[in-house]
């Protein structure tokens, strides 16, 4: 008997579509069958591109807009997506505000720390709230947090990020186990620092020192990270729930 990672009859919400990480994810779902709804924070028109080569694709596509830290603002979107594609049996959490530069737990604003508890811990809250009451009644359900190499790494000037993350994982692991007995899986993927098309398109990074460290001896791309979330996302993973999944070329390891 062949193995078959096909996500035909399910529809995904992902966040953070429009992003390089995010557009990978969706074409990946969508290859596997899925309907996907896309997520936009204000990237309208990448937003729109992506969900025409979705279509072409032959699966149902459609674009929502919403600040994923705020739950009136995800409940708006839930309602839009319920009305326009169904409900979905399948949350991708991988929407993030971005902080750049990091700088030393004293040089860090106090704001960067709350938008990360908003973007990372509210967001994930928030979407649970809306979208995880239907895949009760379904007893089925996929729930995947885009999570971070750094939650384990904990480095100078990675705190405030790792704090959101962190906090992340935390709701995520207390989520699994309340969910569980309705047949819901909740997991996370954990990505190193991802080749995408930026870089691909000649983006200058010195990442030399970054790679020495890695088992694998390079950066790993945003097509092995969209794989592991559709593995987790089908069938195939029906008895993984609670999961840090590293997809960092052994970056880091959890121990046991």
């Amino acid at each position: 008997m062949a193995l078959s990672l096909d996500l035909s009859g399910h529809l995904v919400i992902l966040t953070g579509a429009s992003g390089e990480l995010g557009r990978v994810m969706a074409r990946t779902l969508a290859k596997a069958g899925a309907d996907v709804a896309l997520h936009y924070h204000a990237n309208v028109a990448k937003a729109r591109e992506l969900e025409a080569e979705l279509k072409d694709l032959g699966v149902r596509a459609g674009v929502f807009q919403a600040d994923v830290g705020s739950l009136g603002s995800i409940l708006a979107m839930k309602d839009a997506v319920n009305a326009t594609l169904g409900e979905p049996d399948i949350v991708v959490a991988n929407a993030v505000s971005q902080i750049f530069p990091w700088e030393t737990v004293l040089n860090e604003a106090i704001a960067d720390y709350e938008d990360q508890f908003r973007t990372c811990v509210v967001q994930n809250v928030a979407l649970a709230k809306a979208f995880v009451p239907a895949m009760q009644k379904k007893k089925w359900g996929r729930y995947i947090g885009i999570n971070t190499e750094v939650t384990m790494q904990l480095a100078v000037t990675q705190s405030a990020y790792a704090a959101g993350k962190r906090g992340m994982d935390g709701v995520l692991k207390v989520l699994a186990q309340e969910v569980g007995p309705d047949q819901i899986t909740v997991n996370e993927v954990a990505p190193g620092w991802t080749v995408s098309d930026k870089y691909r398109a000649g983006e200058k990074v010195d990442d030399a020192g970054y790679i020495a460290n890695i088992p694998l001896r390079r950066r790993g791309t945003d097509q092995e990270v969209a794989n592991v979330v559709a593995f987790l996302a089908s069938d195939l993973a029906s008895y993984i729930t609670g999961a840090y999944v590293p997809v960092c070329g052994g970056n880091v390891m959890p121990r046991v």
